[in-house]
């Protein structure tokens, strides 16, 4: 009896030097130590370290020791809750303007989309080859028939978005025009930033972005598009991830 109640004054001495890991650790060697590592004088000690503030006036729900225990480190990522939309819902306009010409315009089931391209053409570029078969997520879909633009004029896009649940309409990108044309890479890309509905109200700053995959340039500075990308790459990267970000668009 003597030698538990010395051994308990050691802990006591003890446990105040530790941070809140290793005290939590210790509450799982015995059933001594735990009772000892429970105290909240130990706990108080950890959490005035951390949060000086709070020993002032304690919080009244939670212990010291459940206070470090819920706040002392991030939280873990939760998964993320089906959405509620589906690429089977949605049909994307697509339109692009070549100055005052139109090149191209088509609407879109948002199955294609989702599908992307099964059988690009074989003379496309290794990089293009790399990048259709790496397994990122995307929003592609083939050209047909394929259309060609030249580098030297001012190319457009808008993209429209209906879903077929609540019979409304969102707009993805209005007029975005094609500002970076990347040789080495094959593509054209343009961006815009869509408008949310105002139930989010601090959400923004979360871009579009339309890509223009072509098959090579020739000497007239005139490109071959054979597909078109679309993605979401400030926020989303997944399907579940797209479909939650679209859902959240000031629809009308």
């Amino acid at each position: 009896m003597t030698a538990d109640w010395s051994f308990g004054e050691v802990l006591k001495a003890f446990f105040p030097l530790l941070d809140g890991d290793d005290l939590t650790s210790c509450m799982l060697v015995s059933r001594q130590w735990r009772e000892v590592a429970r105290d909240e004088f130990y706990w108080k000690c950890i959490c005035a370290k951390r949060w000086p503030s709070i020993c002032k006036r304690p919080p009244p729900t939670l212990s010291f020791r459940e206070l470090y225990q819920t706040f002392s480190k991030p939280p873990p990522p939760q998964p993320l809750l089906p959405p509620q939309l589906s690429f089977e819902n949605l049909e994307f306009y697509v339109d692009l303007w070549s100055e005052q010409q139109l090149v191209f315009s088509e609407a879109i089931p948002g199955s294609h989309l989702r599908n992307g391209i099964k059988n690009p053409p074989e003379e496309i570029s290794e990089i293009l080859k790399d990048h259709l078969e790496d397994p990122d997520y995307k929003m592609m879909v083939q050209a047909e028939p394929s259309f060609t633009i030249p580098l030297g004029q001012n190319v457009t896009v808008s993209i429209l978005v209906s879903r077929s649940d609540t019979n409304k309409m969102a707009c993805i990108l209005n007029s975005a025009l094609f500002d970076y044309i990347d040789r080495n890479a094959f593509r054209a890309l343009a961006y815009d930033y869509l408008n949310f509905s105002p139930a989010h109200p601090f959400i923004s700053g979360i871009r579009a972005w339309v890509s223009l995959l072509f098959l090579s340039v020739n000497n007239d500075n005139i490109v071959d598009v054979f597909a078109i990308e679309i993605d979401f790459c400030d926020a989303a990267s997944s399907e579940d991830e797209v479909l939650w970000l679209l859902d959240m668009l000031d629809w009308k």
